[in-house]
C-alpha cells in the first residue's frame, strides 16, 4: 500500500474511533438519565447509509436510502394523553434506539429526543415535554450529558497514553547524553542557535530530554538557555512569532530542533552511488565535495548542491582516512541509511508495572492538554488563522507505514484535541449548550434560553463550524498544492 492510502486508512481508523467515543459518552449519560436516544450514528449519512440497524424491529440493512419522515418517529406519540410507564421504559431502553454508518466522515452525531441539535428536528417541540425528552430532565442532568464526550475522549487519551508507557516504556536520551548536541532548523538559526548547542533552560525552566512538553516549552518561551561547545552558557531571547517560524520549517519536512546524528552508514541500497563507490557498512562519511558533514542535517544540505554530479566522498574506515567518486542521484541521494542514534549516545529507557503506567499515563495526558490549550492563544492572530488545518494537515502527521506505537500516540493526541475545540463555547458544539446551561444553573433556573433562542443559536454556530472547516481545509489546499 502507498504511504499515502496507508495515511488515509490510519487518518480514517482514529478519527471514526474517536468519534464513536464521542458520542458514546453523550449515549451513556443520556441512557444513565432516562433520556431517549432516536438515532446513533458514526459519520453523516446525506441521501443514503451504509448501515442501519433497529433493534427493537429486529431489522438490519445495508445501503439504504435515507426516508424522508427519518428521525420524526415520535412525532405522534402520546400528542393527547399522558405516556403510560410501559412506553416511558419503551423509550429509555437502548433497544429503542436507531444505530447506523454514514458514509462521510466528518463527525458522528447521538440525536437525543427534545434537544435542538445538528439535525435540526424541531417537531417534538411543537408538543408538551415528555419523561424521555433532553428538554424535561433538570439542569445539572442536562450538563452531564453535554460533557459526556469531551469527557469519554480526554479520559481514552490517558487510558491511551497509560498503555503505551505499560507495553513499551520509555525511552529518550538526555541532553547532558548528546554529546554532538542538537541540530537546528533555519527558524531556530536565525534567532541565534547554531548547530551543536545543547538546551538548558526554557524561561528558567530546566529541560532534560526532547519531547513534545520540552518542544512546548521552547516554541513558547522568551528565553532559551543554552550550553555552547560544552563549556559557555548563552541565554537567547526568541521572538513572539518563533512558534509560526518553526511552523514553516515543518512544512519543509525540517523539526526545528532535532539530535545531532553522525554520519555512520548502516545499510547500502543496492545499485546506487555509494554502493558502486566501493562504501562499506560502518563508513563515516566526514565530507563531501569539500563540504563537512558531522550530522545527517550537514550531509543532506551537502548533496543537494551536487544533486545529478559526481563528487569527492572523504569517510573513514578502520580509523583510516579515504576518500572515493560518489555520484550522487537526482534526488540528491546516496543510496545509504544511517546507523540509529542508540549507536552514539547513551539511552535511559524507563519500564512501568500496570499500576505505575496508570499514573504516568494521566501525567502525559494532562501535560499534553495543558501544551495545548497554551497553544490556542495563537489561532487568533494572523499567523495562526493561517496556520489552521483541515484533514490534510492531519492525515499528514499519520507515519507512512503501518506503525501502530505512532498511530497510538497521533491518536491519543487527537483524542485530547476533539476534546478541546468540542468544548468551546460556540452554539453548535458541546460547549455552547454547556454555556448557555451553565447560565441556566447559576441563575437558579431565572434565565432560560428559549427554544426558539437555542434553533437560532443552533444555525448560527453550524454556520460558524462550516466557515471554519472550508478555512482550515482551504489552507492545506494553498499549502500543499499551490504554496
Amino acid at each position: 500500500m502507498s504511504p499515502f492510502w496507508v495515511k488515509v486508512t490510519l487518518l480514517l481508523l482514529s478519527l471514526g474511533m474517536l468519534v464513536f467515543v464521542h458520542e458514546l459518552g453523550h449515549f451513556s449519560m443520556a441512557r444513565l438519565f432516562g433520556v431517549w436516544v432516536e438515532r446513533f450514528y458514526l459519520f453523516f449519512h446525506p441521501q443514503f447509509q451504509i448501515m442501519r440497524w433497529n433493534p427493537l424491529k429486529h431489522k438490519l440493512e445495508f445501503f439504504v436510502k435515507n426516508e424522508s419522515s427519518e428521525g420524526s418517529e415520535d412525532s405522534q406519540i402520546c400528542e393527547s394523553s399522558e405516556p403510560t410507564e410501559v412506553e416511558i421504559k419503551a423509550k429509555q431502553s437502548w433497544r429503542a434506539t436507531t444505530y447506523g454508518i454514514g458514509w462521510v466522515p466528518l463527525g458522528g452525531y447521538c440525536q437525543m429526543s427534545g434537544m435542538i441539535d445538528e439535525s435540526m428536528d424541531t417537531e417534538a417541540l411543537k408538543r408538551p415535554a415528555r419523561p424521555w425528552e433532553f428538554r424535561s430532565k433538570p439542569a445539572w442532568q442536562r450538563l452531564l450529558i453535554m460533557v459526556g464526550g469531551v469527557l469519554f475522549n480526554f479520559l481514552t487519551a490517558l487510558v491511551i497514553y497509560a498503555g503505551i508507557v505499560y507495553t513499551q516504556g520509555e525511552a529518550f536520551v538526555n541532553f547532558s547524553d548528546a554529546t554532538l548536541g542538537m541540530a537546528y532548523g533555519p527558524s531556530a538559526k536565525a534567532v541565534g542557535l547554531i548547530d551543536g548547542d545543547i538546551p538548558l533552560e526554557a524561561d528558567g525552566q530546566k529541560l532534560t530530554h526532547l519531547n513534545a512538553d520540552v518542544v512546548n516549552q521552547i516554541l513558547t518561551a522568551k528565553t532559551l538557555t543554552v550550553l555552547r561547545d560544552h563549556r559557555d552558557t548563552v541565554r537567547i531571547t526568541l521572538p513572539d512569532d518563533f512558534i509560526f517560524r518553526a511552523n514553516e520549517d515543518a512544512e519543509q519536512g525540517r523539526a526545528f530542533i532535532s539530535y545531532r546524528l553522525p554520519v555512520h552508514i548502516a545499510q547500502l541500497s543496492p545499485g546506487m552511488g555509494a554502493e558502486k563507490a566501493g562504501l562499506k557498512p560502518g563508513d563515516h562519511i566526514v565530507s563531501v565535495g569539500g563540504i563537512a558533514t558531522p550530522d545527517f542535517d550537514d550531509l543532506t544540505a551537502a548533496l543537494a548542491q551536487f544533486k545529478g554530479k559526481e563528487v569527492c566522498v572523504k569517510f573513514v574506515r578502520d580509523s583510516k582516512a579515504d576518500s572515493a567518486i560518489v555520484a550522487i542521484d537526482e534526488a540528491g541521494k546516496l543510496g545509504i541509511a544511517l546507523q540509529p542514534i542508540t549507536e552514539f549516545y547513551k539511552v535511559t529507557r524507563v519500564e512501568y508495572s500496570l499500576w505505575e503506567a496508570i499514573p504516568r499515563g494521566i501525567t502525559l495526558g494532562w501535560t499534553t492538554l495543558t501544551n495545548y490549550v497554551s497553544q490556542l492563544k495563537y489561532i487568533f492572530t494572523a499567523e495562526g488563522a493561517k496556520s489552521v488545518g483541515g484533514f490534510g494537515t492531519i492525515g499528514s502527521i499519520f507515519p507512512d507505514t503501518f506503525d501502530w506505537v505512532q498511530f497510538w500516540n497521533i491518536t491519543a493526541l487527537l483524542s485530547l484535541i476533539l476534546a478541546v475545540m468540542n468544548i468551546l463555547p460556540i452554539p453548535a458544539l458541546d460547549g455552547g449548550h454547556v454555556l448557555f446551561v451553565l447560565v441556566e444553573l447559576v441563575t437558579f433556573g431565572r434565565v432560560k434560553p428559549s427554544d426558539k433562542f437555542l434553533e437560532y443559536a443552533q444555525w448560527v454556530g453550524m454556520i460558524l463550524l462550516l466557515a471554519l472547516l472550508i478555512w482550515a481545509n482551504g489552507n492545506d489546499i494553498y499549502r500543499f498544492l499551490i504554496k
